[in-house]
């Protein structure tokens, strides 16, 4: 039995980089590819009679521990400077804008199509309203510098907000003053336990000696993600603020006694902690998408009602975000309408609006069919870039003075 499921994992990774080997010639989000692959083996393993009991309880853990690798690798190839602030207030108030008109849309058509709530229809839109970094960053890599880090930024702001106003929505139970306070509260406090948990990993970083160095502080971080959960605040944002501090050490320069921490064997020592994680990240993301695929339940996806409901919601996010995008003369607008993939984190936001309850009318298959629709739209406005043209690698940020703030990120 061990040694199946040796065999197993194994292979699920090797074929997992071979499909991502494919999915980058080809120009394919690897998530699509995954998830048809997980589909096509649910329905081969029904034929035999195999059912995998053990995928419905751990495809939410695969996919939280997933989320929160995404974004700190994200966070950990972002450079911040004060050339960039343009850009970071753009992608920053198109990422607000976009995840509110996402959000209004959709809620009025669920209000209209499923009878739902306000409050219910609020709560179920939500997980839609959020571009999946995910999908959305890898995607961006064949755009040029500015777009791209466009994008990057922009998608890692969803994911914040999308998160922050989702569990400060759930918390409050319908009430708006409640949610306002949540909000507010929540954020703040956020923001100061992820600027703490930052500063205090970056001493670990710094002090730590021995072979086993950078997995307690992983532990550190997915612990922190949980606590920050389970107080309703925002978790990604301490995984996000740990992340680019880590990354840019110029930012803690002011603080008394930052300057005397740092080894001179630091930038060595980060590298290191930036493969790690992009290794995981990998394996963890591929893992989520395969069981996911072989979550999902046909029967349930190829329901009516799911396939009009899922049509309306692509409608809504995509002539919300072109509007949008018009609005701010965002350079490349054309091609940046189409990269806004639904993904892992409303798969995970949307299992967490089920457990209420409250969402019991509403077709699971909608939710499956949005992640297709979008991540494969997404698919054909990369294909748009031009082949001929090399992928131009972001510039590198110039080492930054002690004295100089700064604010931006590098695609990932």
């Amino acid at each position: 039995m061990s040694n199946n499921a040796i065999l197993a994992v194994s292979g699920l990774l090797l074929f997992a980089y071979l499909l991502d080997v494919v999915g980058r010639r080809l120009r394919l989000p690897s998530v699509v590819l995954l998830i048809v692959t997980g589909i096509g083996l649910r329905l081969l393993l029904d034929r035999t009679g195999l059912h995998l009991s053990w995928v419905d309880p751990v495809v939410p853990v695969i996919g939280t521990v997933g989320l929160i690798l995404i974004v700190l690798e994200g966070a950990l190839d972002l450079e911040v400077t004060r050339s960039r602030a343009s850009l970071i207030v753009a992608s920053a108030l198109s990422s607000a804008l976009g995840f509110l008109a996402a959000l209004a849309g959709i809620a009025v058509l669920l209000v209209a199509g499923l009878d739902f709530s306000p409050a219910q229809a609020t709560l179920a839109a939500l997980p839609f309203a959020v571009i999946s970094s995910a999908v959305a960053i890898p995607s961006a890599k064949g755009l040029a510098p500015h777009p791209r880090e466009f994008v990057v930024y922009e998608s890692s702001f969803s994911d914040i907000l999308g998160v922050l106003v989702f569990y400060a929505w759930l918390a409050a139970g319908g009430s708006l003053t409640q949610f306002s306070a949540d909000l507010v509260g929540g954020g703040a406090v956020s923001l100061v336990a992820a600027l703490l948990a930052a500063i205090g990993l970056y001493v670990l970083i710094n002090r730590i000696e021995g072979h086993v160095r950078f997995l307690p502080m992983l532990a550190g971080i997915v612990l922190l993600y949980a606590i920050g959960k389970a107080l309703h605040l925002s978790p990604l944002v301490l995984v996000l603020i740990c992340g680019l501090l880590l990354n840019n050490t110029h930012l803690l320069r002011r603080l008394p006694r930052m300057h005397t921490i740092r080894h001179p064997e630091y930038e060595q020592t980060l590298k290191e902690f930036k493969g790690l994680v992009a290794e995981l990240t990998f394996a963890t993301k591929s893992f989520f998408f395969l069981l996911l695929g072989y979550w999902t339940d046909l029967g349930q996806m190829a329901v009516g009602r799911a396939w009009a409901l899922a049509a309306g919601m692509v409608v809504v996010i995509y002539a919300t975000r072109w509007l949008l995008l018009k609005l701010l003369r965002q350079a490349d607008a054309a091609r940046l309408v189409w990269i806004a993939p639904r993904g892992l984190i409303t798969v995970l936001l949307f299992l967490t609006a089920v457990e209420t309850g409250s969402l019991d009318r509403f077709p699971f298959g909608a939710v499956m069919l949005v992640v297709l629709a979008t991540s494969a739209l997404t698919a054909l406005a990369q294909r748009d870039v031009d082949s001929a043209a090399p992928e131009t690698p972001l510039p590198s940020a110039a080492p930054v003075a002690a004295g100089d703030p700064a604010t931006a990120p590098r695609s990932s």
